[in-house]
């Protein structure tokens, strides 16, 4: 990895991220939230990753772009995220759809997130900008990346995961030569183009993009004015600086943050009910693939007041107890075993009941006897006394969203459903 330079390119940089997406495939927990504010890891939501990186790396400047069900989103980071300053030269703007440059258009596409506000951009007169997917889970320090950037002359540089290459047929694929400059880009290939040197693998976009702002403005305009155009980074900007210019790879190897329990680049798309549960159940492993404990990387977020969690009775079959699981602030384990589960502030699990592969989200409350096995739990659900989940699926498919991988998903309109 190349040393960093004494006076950081991160300082003189922006973090632009694109939270507008609703993550349909999240099913119901997205009917309320957009994918980015969707809860992960005990005390998080999803975009607190993206946030954290940028701040931790060192930039000072960043701005997100929100547009579908966003009030959770904008509230979480009014919450958490308002402790920049502007006397600092620290700006933190949350940018929703306002139909800035016409009364009738929202945001179109990705880049057209960005290019309606590059007035907002061009006020702060930064010279590198960062634009960030707000929907991933992974450390990454930006600043590598930058200087990168700026050393190999790239009119782009792409964040690229290693991936199987078969796996890489579900996102868009680099198709690099032997310095690891971009020859081509393609969307969900069927056959997708291997790494020089290691034909079962492929590099796959990371969705991270670097550019100098005043190029990354006049590729915004240009591509405003074309009509045939989608506005979208992925479809339209990177192709065309693919074709047109110089675009290079950026191994996320190189720029991982790592403790020393982690051995892997870890680098999540939670984007399904499947995905979500195993990417939350993993943090309960002895040695999780992704170490939220690491203090020199913290994962900002909003940090509410809370009481510690607390563990009652001690009777042979009335047991508070949990083990290889994480219990967030304000949760009551009143006489119930958890396994292998994951919970939320405000959880309350009562007597006789048994949770194991459980994701829990806040202000859920467990009636008594339930015994619930691989399931996500919506925000502020009320489980009924006695309800048994994971153990007929046909019955479970007719009450819940169960997934291809047995996942059940349980909302609280799921539960009024019930005819118990």
């Amino acid at each position: 990895m190349v040393e960093k330079r004494i006076q950081p390119l991160a300082r003189d940089a922006m973090a632009y991220v694109l939270a507008g997406g609703r993550g349909s495939r999240l099913k119901e927990l997205t009917d309320r939230r957009a994918k980015p504010a969707v809860y992960f890891g005990g005390k998080a939501r999803i975009i607190d990753f993206a946030l954290s990186n940028a701040l931790n790396s060192g930039i000072r400047r960043i701005g997100v772009a929100t547009q579908y069900k966003a009030h959770s989103l904008i509230r979480h980071m009014q919450r958490g995220w308002n402790f920049f300053r502007p006397e600092r030269n620290e700006s933190f703007d949350i940018l929703p759809a306002s139909q800035r440059v016409s009364e009738t258009q929202w945001y179109e596409g990705t880049a057209d997130a960005v290019f309606q506000n590059i007035d907002i951009i061009q006020d702060y007169g930064v010279e590198y900008m960062v634009i960030l997917a707000g929907d991933h889970v992974y450390k990454m320090d930006y600043e590598y990346m930058l200087q990168q950037h700026v050393d190999s002359g790239a009119d782009v540089t792409i964040g690229c995961l290693e991936v199987p290459r078969m796996e890489a047929v579900g996102f868009g694929v680099v198709h690099v030569d032997e310095h690891d400059r971009i020859i081509d880009f393609v969307e969900k290939p069927s056959d997708p183009p291997a790494i020089p040197g290691k034909p079962e693998s492929s590099f796959a976009s990371m969705g991270i993009y670097v550019f100098h702002t005043k190029f990354l403005i006049e590729e915004l305009r240009r591509d405003a004015a074309d009509p045939n155009s989608s506005r979208d980074f992925g479809k339209d900007i990177i192709p065309y600086i693919v074709k047109n210019g110089k675009a290079v790879a950026h191994r996320f190897a190189q720029s991982c943050v790592r403790s020393d329990f982690e051995n892997e680049p870890y680098w999540r798309d939670v984007g399904t009910i499947d995905a979500y549960w195993q990417a939350n159940v993993d943090l309960t492993a002895i040695v999780p693939e992704l170490d939220i404990y690491d203090k020199s990387w913290p994962i900002w977020t909003y940090a509410e007041i809370n009481p510690p969690a607390k563990f009652v009775h001690d009777d042979e079959d009335r047991r508070g107890s949990a083990v290889s699981s994480l219990v967030a602030g304000d949760c009551i384990i009143s006489g119930a075993t958890l396994s292998n589960s994951l919970l939320f502030t405000g959880v309350r699990a009562n007597s006789y009941s048994r949770l194991e592969g459980a994701v829990v989200l806040p202000s859920v409350k467990i009636g008594r006897r339930a015994q619930l096995t691989n399931v996500v739990i919506d925000h502020g659900v009320t489980i009924p006394e006695g309800l048994v989940v994971g153990e007929d699926f046909e019955l479970d498919a007719k009450r819940f969203r169960r997934s291809e991988g047995g996942i059940c998903l349980i909302t609280q309109s799921m539960i009024d459903r019930l005819d118990i």
